[in-house]
């Protein structure tokens, strides 16, 4: 399944051109220059959430590769720091290529499902900036009250519904 849309940065005012791709491996694009990843982590059956103090915003935990890791060492990492969770299951959702007229910048982003269980209470990231302030366990169907990235976010929470077997 191919979705086609756009997004416009509240921050910036550049409208990139965003292409989802769902897929079951990510073997096939190892050699595109993956920059971040996201994952729609449940934690017995509730959507994992968090806020970003300096977007202003709730999303999905994720983040930027670091040289040297892997994709799944990436989100995993991601995930931990962000919402203090260990992942016990990750499955490929498929990839996102946000591109942009207005720039050369062209984004690849993975997109993930995952079962985590807390490691202990949820503290703020440790981050330098501190960027992760809070978390928020919420039904899936509720989810475009924080956030909507319209036939996109539809057909990743779709899929990892389906993939996790979350019961609604």
């Amino acid at each position: 399944m191919i979705i086609n849309g756009s997004y416009t940065s509240i921050r910036t005012g550049i409208t990139w051109h965003v292409r989802y791709e769902e897929i079951d491996s990510f073997d096939s694009i190892l050699h595109v220059p993956i920059g971040a990843a996201g994952a729609f982590c449940f934690s017995d059956n509730k959507l994992v959430l968090v806020y970003a103090k300096k977007r202003d915003s709730w999303e999905i935990p994720g983040g930027g590769r670091e040289e040297g890791e892997s994709f799944d060492e990436c989100i995993v990492r991601e995930i931990k720091e962000e919402s203090n969770m260990k992942v016990l299951e990750l499955i490929p959702l498929g990839y996102e290529i946000y591109t942009s007229h207005k720039t050369d910048e062209i984004n690849y982003i993975l997109r993930y499902a995952a079962r985590v269980e807390p490691y202990g209470d949820f503290t703020a990231d440790g981050a330098v900036d501190g960027e992760i302030t809070e978390i928020k366990l919420i039904n899936p169907e509720e989810y475009k009250q924080y956030f909507d990235w319209q036939e996109r976010s539809d057909a990743m929470m779709n899929k990892a519904i389906k993939v996790l077997q979350i019961q609604n």
